[in-house]
């Protein structure tokens, strides 16, 4: 079966919900729009087209970054699986929602500014006084930050909001 991977780009429309399954793993869903906006080239004006609407469901890591960043009203990119889930609501009525299962949520950053605080890696029990990597941070690919090029903090400054 081929997997319908997609980037959306849309704003959040509810605040996220954290819960367990029955298998103890947590789960976050939250709700977003992206609407459909076109210009007309002769008259220059903006109009508004469609809405989709989806389910976006977040596990593992993304659980805890999402939660801790995104609310209600927020302009995001999120990619993940589409499906669709289909399912009888409380009145019996046959009804299909769109759900994305994320492997990435993100701020759309041609609609907002942010601020990175990166999670530290946790370092290994294994590690001993004598490694002298032992108390750096890591990066997502467990490569010490320090290893990492950093921005010149002149040119961040610099960059307009």
């Amino acid at each position: 079966m081929y997997e319908a991977q997609c980037a959306v780009v849309g704003t959040v429309i509810t605040n996220p919900v954290k819960r367990s399954t029955p298998t103890g793993d947590e789960v976050l869903s939250f709700r977003m729009a992206s609407n459909a906006r076109r210009q007309d080239r002769n008259t220059g004006e903006w109009t508004d087209g469609g809405t989709l609407y989806l389910t976006v469901t977040c596990w593992r890591r993304l659980v805890r970054g999402v939660g801790a960043s995104l609310m209600k009203g927020d302009p995001i990119i999120a990619y993940g699986q589409l499906r669709t889930n289909e399912y009888t609501n409380r009145d019996g009525l046959e009804r299909a929602d769109l759900e994305m299962s994320a492997s990435a949520v993100g701020p759309d950053l041609a609609r907002c500014n942010v601020s990175i605080h990166r999670t530290k890696a946790v370092v290994p029990e294994a590690a001993t006084d004598g490694d002298p990597g032992a108390a750096e941070p890591l990066d997502r690919d467990g490569e010490p930050m320090a290893d990492r090029e950093s921005i010149d903090e002149d040119v961040r400054e610099s960059v307009p909001a």
